[in-house]
């Protein structure tokens, strides 16, 4: 098409653009290829202004090694030979490609480029929409025109970076330390992290985060991309001597995961983008106002939870499980979780997985009594299932073995007593359907946690051969929880992966809460949900006051040290009530009223996490969506080696004075070292909102894991 026809120096962003929000600028290749990236940030200046001052060395979406690109391209395949073609290779046919832009159209926030390559016979649409919040995504979508199979080998989007960005962030981790952060210094190379684990592993990159050296929570240019995807995932950084840095994503597809037939289309997962001048609070920010627009997201106050694994594991006994709903309910606790073991044979974690039935033995009447009361002290009942999975000892696996994900050869190991159930096969969605429908229409059941036990090795199809099939997998996985969910719009479903091994953005659109970690001691859980809340929204971050001895480290601590910590997450309780006395009851009913108080500021404002000067402390908070509320922690983490107070900045209020109170611990005769008023941290006097930011307020030096928490209102 002509160029005059592509004068449109295109911003992806709501019109107009407000303060804050990410920018795509995309300009039209003058050679009548793909548009180019003229730039990528926070809002700003006009598409022609970008364009102007792109310079010649503008990437596209989709880098094609016809436009000199030494890079690894946007979209990898290849299409098969045929016998009758001579000379024609059995494969490697129209691997490399020149995509020629057709269109460019636009539907309110949604912009979206159409273009062909007729010689390799592929067409590609390129879809980049602004989102609530502040954030982008993008996903290209390809398409055989051809008249012949089309293997995709990878499709990812790609996104040019600003030259003034050289600091990477990712993340790692492991069973119960889930989302550690790392850095490393942006040099030439591909720095590339693949997901092989069939879900959105515990070691998941979970984003990749580039921005000015230096950068924190608070301060610095940054650009962040998220893979909306919740199996196989790969995450890309990449420059060269002679070519600008990007990042970017998609899925990571197995050898011949994906064949287009003539007329068969791929999209790549959304990849989310944000950009922000706030460091790394301004790209969670966006993240979380996305998550707050889903209809998914939970909607109302959210329940004090107790769940009550780690009090009676497979302990099934119904006096019992009696007696702790009578305290959770005496304390405040709005919703009571049933855990694993209530189903035929699941006296421990080594039968019974995929035979959804309750176990006769245990519950000769059924899960009715043990619900009936609970419902009758005014909690919601939820219950446990890991319908994804199976036990070699299960009625299930005997009846239908090939029914788990193997190479079609030979079963897999077996990880954790249990194999996986190949959700790419109908029959196996539409059992799962079945049987979980039949659960949760027979009982009053509003809340379901759905674990995911293991990863997916080996993830073939028997259907297919044995060929690879986590894609189908996964969208399997999206068709079993759409349809229970449509089929029972009132109930909550938590996603549990041997605790935060499924967070993406893919899951939190159909979800309501996740489980952070299975992690449950309070220090660890200090760093887990600190970057946990990168991605994802406080109110889905599952945080349990557990026992006071931690059943994963052993370590013991105060009550008010874990209550603190669980306190800006989704609250809960993971603890044997039977075993507390009046004092720790009393003290846990104190909690939950402070939970139920701050939860609508807690879970609507916006986290904010300080770069303290002292490694031992750590400060964070919410701020109120409209600025005139905040609730503060300042979390003794370790011994400081100074004895100098400590300063607890409030960023975000706004104009205006306001009052700052201690919230906890509470003051009883002289709790506060030194000059410390036992008012508040500025006694009586009200504090205007900027040295609140810029200073902040004076705090005690606290002994080791201990929290103080202080609320700001208006004076």
């Amino acid at each position: 098409m002509a160029d005059d026809d592509l004068r449109w120096d295109a911003l992806v962003h709501p019109d107009p653009a407000p303060a804050g929000h990410t920018v795509l600028a995309l300009a039209p290749d003058p050679s009548g290829g793909l548009p180019l990236v003229s730039w990528l940030g926070v809002a700003g200046g006009d598409g022609a202004s970008w364009a102007a001052t792109a310079g010649a060395g503008a990437g596209s979406l989709l880098p094609e090694q016809a436009h000199g690109w030494y890079v690894r391209p946007g979209l990898r395949g290849h299409r098969l030979g045929t016998a009758t073609a001579a000379g024609s290779p059995p494969a490697g046919l129209d691997w490399s490609t020149v995509f020629r832009t057709t269109a460019v159209t636009t539907d309110g926030t949604l912009l979206r480029v159409s273009a062909t390559d007729e010689a390799a016979g592929l067409a590609l649409a390129t879809e980049a929409e602004s989102l609530p919040g502040g954030a982008l995504r993008l996903r290209h979508t390809v398409t055989n025109t051809g008249d012949s199979p089309y293997i995709v080998d990878g499709l990812e989007v790609v996104l040019p970076l600003p030259e003034h960005l050289t600091e990477v962030l990712d993340f790692t981790g492991r069973w119960a330390r889930e989302r550690v952060p790392q850095r490393h210094e942006l040099t030439d190379g591909l720095y590339l992290r693949e997901n092989r684990r069939g879900k959105t592993g515990l070691d998941a990159a979970t984003m990749i985060v580039v921005g000015t050296p230096g950068f924190g929570f608070e301060r610095g240019e940054v650009i962040g991309v998220h893979v909306a995807w919740s199996g196989n995932n790969v995450y890309r950084v990449e420059r060269s001597g002679a070519s600008p840095a990007t990042a970017g994503g998609g899925e990571l597809l197995l050898p011949g995961e994906l064949i287009l037939a003539p007329g068969d289309s791929y999209s790549s997962p959304w990849l989310h983008v944000a950009a922000s001048r706030d460091g790394l609070d301004g790209l969670a920010a966006a993240f979380h106002g996305y998550q707050r627009s889903l209809p998914a997201h939970p909607s109302g106050p959210r329940p004090v939870n107790l769940n009550v694994w780690e009090a009676v594991y497979f302990d099934h006994d119904l006096a019992r499980l009696r007696e702790l709903a009578d305290i959770a309910a005496s304390i405040g606790v709005e919703r009571y979780v049933l855990d694993d073991g209530w189903f035929r044979g699941r006296r421990d974690d080594k039968a019974g997985l995929g035979d959804w039935y309750v176990d006769e033995g245990v519950w000769p009447d059924g899960l009715g009594p043990l619900i009936d009361h609970v419902r009758g002290l005014g909690m919601a009942f939820g219950l446990w299932f890991e319908p994804e999975m199976v036990n070699p000892d299960s009625d299930l696996y005997r009846q239908h073995p090939d029914w788990i994900l193997s190479t079609g050869g030979r079963t897999p190991l077996l990880q954790r007593n249990q194999y996986v159930l190949d959700l790419s096969r109908p029959e196996v969605v539409d059992y799962l359907i079945e049987r979980i429908d039949a659960v949760l229409s027979t009982y009053d059941i509003s809340y379901v946690k759905w674990d995911h036990n293991r990863d997916l090795l080996e993830a073939g199809s028997a259907a297919r051969g044995g060929a690879p099939a986590v894609h189908g997998h996964t969208l399997g996985f999206y068709r079993l929880l759409d349809e229970l969910r449509a089929r029972h719009p009132g109930v909550e479903w938590e996603s549990c992966a041997s605790g935060g091994g499924r967070v993406d953005i893919g899951v939190l659109e159909r979800v309501q809460r996740v489980w952070t970690s299975d992690m449950t001691d309070a220090k660890s859980r200090q760093a887990i949900q600190r970057w946990t809340v990168q991605l994802a929204a406080p109110e889905y971050l599952g945080a349990h006051i557990a026992s006071p001895e931690s059943h994963q480290t052993h370590r013991v601590f105060p009550l008010d040290f874990r209550a603190a910590t669980a306190l800006f997450g989704h609250f809960g309780i993971e603890w044997d009530l039977t075993s507390t006395d009046v004092d720790e009851r009393a003290a846990l009913a104190e909690w939950i009223d402070i939970y139920k108080t701050h939860r609508d500021l807690l879970h609507s404002g916006r986290v904010v996490r300080l770069d303290s000067p002292d490694p031992a402390v750590w400060a964070h908070g919410v701020i109120a969506a409209d600025g005139r509320r905040a609730l503060m922690a300042h979390v003794q983490m370790d011994e400081s080696e100074s004895e100098r107070l400590p300063y607890l900045r409030v960023p975000g209020l706004a104009p205006g004075r306001y009052e700052a109170r201690w919230l906890r611990p509470v003051t009883r005769g002289g709790a506060y070292p030194g000059d410390i008023d036992p008012v508040g941290p500025a006694g009586e006097a009200a504090v205007d909102a900027e040295v609140l930011s810029a200073r902040g307020l004076p705090m005690p030096r606290r002994a080791p894991n201990t929290v103080t928490l202080v609320s700001i209102t208006p004076a």
